[in-house]
């Protein structure tokens, strides 16, 4: 099984939707989005929430890609901007643990 982090980089989405991401990714805040988007109560952490961002995601796209009448676009970018603000976090998680040593 690939790596979360991996499996983000082989996302393929229209240019649109990526660039509007970005710019809400760079104002991210987990305490604000992630309940809204995951349900309340204790936020999961780094890893699980964001494997079910990613489930939420794609059933997005899906709706996306057959031209649902319930798809929402505003809904796939919140969703894809929660996406990439955990992929940040994840990411600086995994640079602060650094290498691991084995002796």
């Amino acid at each position: 099984m690939q790596d979360l982090l991996t499996q983000l980089s082989q996302l393929r989405r229209p240019r649109l939707l990526i660039r509007a991401a970005r710019i809400g990714a760079q104002s991210y805040r987990r305490e604000a989005r992630l309940p809204r988007l995951l349900g309340y109560g204790v936020s999961p952490r780094t890893g699980p929430a964001l494997v079910k961002l990613m489930s939420i995601e794609a059933e997005l796209n899906e709706q996306r890609e057959n031209g649902d009448a319930c798809y929402s676009v505003a809904a796939h970018v919140d969703v894809l901007t929660a996406v990439m603000g955990e992929a940040q976090i994840l990411r600086a998680q995994s640079q602060e643990a650094g290498p691991v040593s084995l002796t």
